[in-house]
């Protein structure tokens, strides 16, 4: 892993930096090779109050913890706390996807090898658009849009705002209703 720590409103000092390091090198205990991934963490002091954000990208996974606290060593615990919570779901949540599907007992790993060696193979973009359509935005209401959505028998619809003249989107919500998208400049 490398580390990239920055203070905003505090001095980054070798004992904060030694201990950032130590306490989210732990870390790596949860994979089978360390990851290849940088650390960004960002420490900062507003009102006495102590924050540390921490985000570590990786493949098919972000991990990202945000904590504020009085002490910032203990802020800095829990924010690795936090981080460990979201390996462990993870992991069980790819183990009972794999246990579903009859696989090996080190699941979690063979993901991590096979994200890293798909990335290397194709660094093409995986997302394929199937189809295409094309249609004219008719400048229309909100409701004028949801009775031809509603007609067409689709989850939503994009039409042209005739009082704005902006491009927005109705959209029927699981619970029934109606949601209205429009852009904010």
């Amino acid at each position: 892993m490398k580390f990239n720590i920055r203070g905003e409103n505090i001095e980054v000092t070798s004992a904060i930096r030694e201990y950032v390091e130590k306490k989210i090198s732990k870390l790596e205990r949860y994979f089978d090779s360390a990851p290849i991934s940088d650390v960004h963490v960002n420490l900062s002091v507003y009102n006495d109050e102590q924050r540390i954000e921490v985000t570590i990208p990786m493949t098919n996974l972000l991990l990202r913890a945000e904590v504020q606290h009085i002490d910032l060593y203990a802020a800095v615990d829990l924010a690795v706390d936090k981080l460990e919570r979201q390996i462990r779901k993870y992991k069980t949540k790819i183990n009972r996807k794999f246990k579903q599907n009859g696989s090996p007992k080190h699941a979690f790993a063979e993901l991590e090898k096979e994200a890293r060696l798909a990335t290397e193979e194709n660094n093409e973009s995986d997302i394929e658009i199937v189809r295409t359509k094309r249609f004219n935005l008719k400048p229309m209401d909100s409701e004028e849009a949801i009775l031809q959505m509603d007609m067409l028998g689709h989850a939503f619809f994009v039409f042209t705002n005739d009082q704005s003249g902006d491009t927005n989107v109705v959209y029927k919500r699981r619970d029934g209703k109606y949601g209205l998208i429009e852009p904010h400049v």
